[in-house]
């Protein structure tokens, strides 16, 4: 009889312990189950969004048609290698992140979405963004544009299927003050050649070409300047840089109107964090949603469930 009286007593106690889990009695205890329910929610949508799926707004209509202002895209970030969550989810706040080796690597004619690196002339973005472009040559290739027609190592980079691009508006010389590198002489539509950085590529540097690589150099780590006879790369005189890194180039299929690398350089390979795979919904992003009956009447309802290629 006492050891039941005894089992019956702890079974007491146990069932109401459970109650007090199940059902928070004060604001404190009810807070705190709420931010572990916030947390543990939280770090799903960084470890998800960090090694197989993300979302990505179309910011900007440098791709269009392909891809269009207001298009929400599902992006595989496996292919090109799962890493840490770059961002703190909802704030777009940058944290260390490590990455681990993807499937493969871009390749000419992926649409890629990547760690913008910042204007010709900045050594980082002042904000961490993604952008958006089409990978049109990578590390190792000769790249030359001329009357907005794109050649890779001397062969025909045939304008994508949906691109935006006036073949008979030619940019004149005047922009050639905008594009990259500084002081190459190149305009947006007749531009290189330009070998794009590979891994233990020699650059030849002198005082001529010196403004044209310093801020690349520097992106790479290292400090460079000049004596006014000699370049001097992290305090020592040299005429070559050994490239550290794998880069690509990345254009707009909206040719006339993107921001790219023809204007702010090269994308570094570890920066490529995805590849659209499809547009799950679109709308026009720019109207307020104040304006909630108006801004559905802008969904795109051809566009959900498009294929990015």
């Amino acid at each position: 009889m006492a050891e039941q009286n005894y089992l019956e007593r702890w079974k007491e106690r146990k069932a109401v312990a459970e109650q007090k889990r199940k059902q928070p009695q004060t604001f404190g205890e009810t807070l705190i189950s709420w931010m572990k329910t916030f947390v543990g929610a939280l770090l799903i949508v960084m470890i998800i969004n960090g090694v197989a799926v993300a979302s990505f707004v179309v910011p900007t209509g440098s791709m269009e048609n392909t891809v269009m202002t207001g298009d929400f895209l599902f992006v595989n970030k496996f292919i090109f290698g799962p890493s840490t969550p770059q961002v703190v989810p909802f704030f777009n706040v940058p944290i260390p992140f490590v990455k681990a080796p993807g499937l493969r690597d871009p390749r000419q004619g992926d649409v890629i979405v990547f760690i913008y690196p910042g204007q010709k002339n900045e050594l980082e973005a002042p904000e961490f963004q993604y952008y958006l472009k089409r990978c049109v040559a990578v590390a190792g290739d000769e790249l030359k544009i001329v009357n907005k027609r794109v050649y890779v190592n001397g062969k025909e980079f045939a304008i994508p299927e949906h691109a935006n691009a006036d073949m008979a508006r030619i940019a004149s010389e005047e922009d050639m003050r905008y594009t990259f590198p500084e002081g190459a002489g190149f305009t947006r539509d007749n531009y290189g050649p330009i070998r794009i950085p590979k891994k233990a590529d020699k650059i030849a540097l002198n005082l001529e070409n010196y403004e044209q690589w310093a801020m690349f150099i520097r992106r790479e780590g290292h400090q460079v300047g000049n004596d006014g006879t000699n370049v001097l790369v992290d305090g020592k005189l040299t005429g070559t840089y050994i490239v550290q890194k794998d880069y690509c180039f990345g254009m707009g299929d909206n040719r006339d109107n993107s921001e790219d690398s023809r204007f702010w350089g090269f994308i570094p390979m570890e920066n490529v964090v995805g590849k659209p795979i499809m547009v799950y919904w679109s709308w026009d992003t720019n109207l307020p949603f104040a304006s909630f009956f108006d801004k559905l009447g802008t969904i795109r309802w051809d566009r959900i469930g498009t294929l990015i290629d």
